[in-house]
């Protein structure tokens, strides 16, 4: 079948005006939207917005890089970590001892150190003799003698004694102990009664003066002749305590 031309130009006519109907609709659309858009929000959808979505300032994470401020205890247990740390240092040690040894403290004398005499030239009265006993020290090394000897009268070559042993002076005491240097000496006063002067004494015939420095465990003999009472109760020496 044929159309005719005037159908046609119809037909043109009504889909150009279909098609402007359409452009004018999406240019309503298009208005209306882009209106919307403009349009503030209210109240309430604003409230609603901010309390459902995390801010960004308030969700961030904290930087991996950063260090959180010390507390106060942990502040607090450096402090006392590096206060115990500079208690507990140890103090300077003590200066070296001297190389110099110590000086020994002097001894007492012994016997062994000791070389004795008699000298019986300072004469006597009425039945009594006076005479220095004298003690040198005959050692390498000093040593001291300090108080009274012990003294008494025996047969040559025995340390028995022969009746009383000496008593001690009391008129002549000790001053101090008295240093005695190789070839020093120090003498006591020691005083004999003659035994004819009491009777019922029993007369022996001593041949030494035996002699016990102070303090000291052995013994020196001083040849001396004397004449001794054995009777234990009759005492015929007395001495001194050594004098410089």
């Amino acid at each position: 079948m044929i159309t005719a031309p005037r159908d046609l130009a119809k037909r043109s006519h009504s889909t150009k005006l279909h098609g402007t109907k359409l452009l004018a609709l999406a240019a309503v659309l298009a208005l209306g939207g882009s209106l919307a858009a403009c349009t503030p929000k209210s109240p309430e959808e604003t409230a609603t917005t901010s309390a459902g979505g995390p801010s960004s300032s308030a969700s961030a994470s904290p930087t991996a890089g950063a260090t959180p401020d010390a507390s106060p205890s942990s502040t607090a247990g450096a402090t006392a970590g590096a206060t115990g740390a500079a208690t507990s240092a140890p103090a300077s040690p003590p200066p070296p001892p001297s190389s110099a040894p110590a000086s020994q403290a002097t001894e007492l004398c012994t016997a062994a150190e000791l070389t004795g005499s008699l000298d019986d030239t300072g004469g006597g009265a009425a039945g009594h003799i006076y005479m220095k006993l004298i003690l040198a020290n005959s050692s390498g090394t000093d040593c001291i003698l300090d108080g009274y000897p012990g003294v008494s009268m025996v047969r040559a070559g025995t340390i028995d004694p022969i009746g009383a042993p000496a008593v001690r002076d009391p008129q002549a005491p000790s001053n101090g102990p008295i240093p005695l240097a190789p070839g020093q000496s120090a003498s006591a006063v020691l005083s004999y009664s003659q035994a004819g002067n009491y009777q019922g004494c029993q007369q022996v015939q001593a041949g030494s003066v035996l002699v016990y420095p102070p303090s000291a465990f052995d013994s020196l003999e001083i040849p001396h002749p004397l004449t001794a009472c054995s009777n234990a109760n009759i005492e015929l020496l007395t001495i001194g305590a050594f004098q410089p």
